[in-house]
Formats: C-alpha cells, structure tokens, sequence
C-alpha cells in the first residue's frame, strides 16, 4: 500500500517525551494507518474506516 501521502498524527494525550507513542494517518481514502512513533519507516497496520472506529470507541481514544 501506498502511504506517501499520509498526515500522521500523534494522540493530543501523548507525553512530550519522544517514545511510546503511535500515530494515525486517517487521510488516506478507504483506510487508516497506525504506525508506532519510535519507528516512522517501519510496518504500519492497515484498517477499514468502520473497524477503526469500532476499535477506538471501544478503548475511548479521542485522538
């Protein structure tokens, strides 16, 4: 998949400190990425909008 043109964005919530943190790119048509902060060239998951939202409502993040 194709990610060039992917806006990624870090939770409001996460610390200043650099690390632990993962990052949503939610731009992109039909998708959502993820991809862990500490390793921006590294693997990213991929998933339909209607599962992303599923997944975030069910853990409460608010982006």
């Amino acid at each position: 998949m194709d990610m060039t043109d992917a806006r990624w964005r870090k939770s409001s919530r996460s610390g200043t400190n650099g690390g632990n943190c993962v990052e949503v790119a939610d731009n992109l048509p039909s998708v959502v990425c993820v991809r862990d902060s500490k390793d921006p060239a590294g693997p990213a998951l991929v998933f339909e909008p209607a599962a992303w939202r599923a997944f975030i409502g069910r853990v409460g993040w608010r982006g």
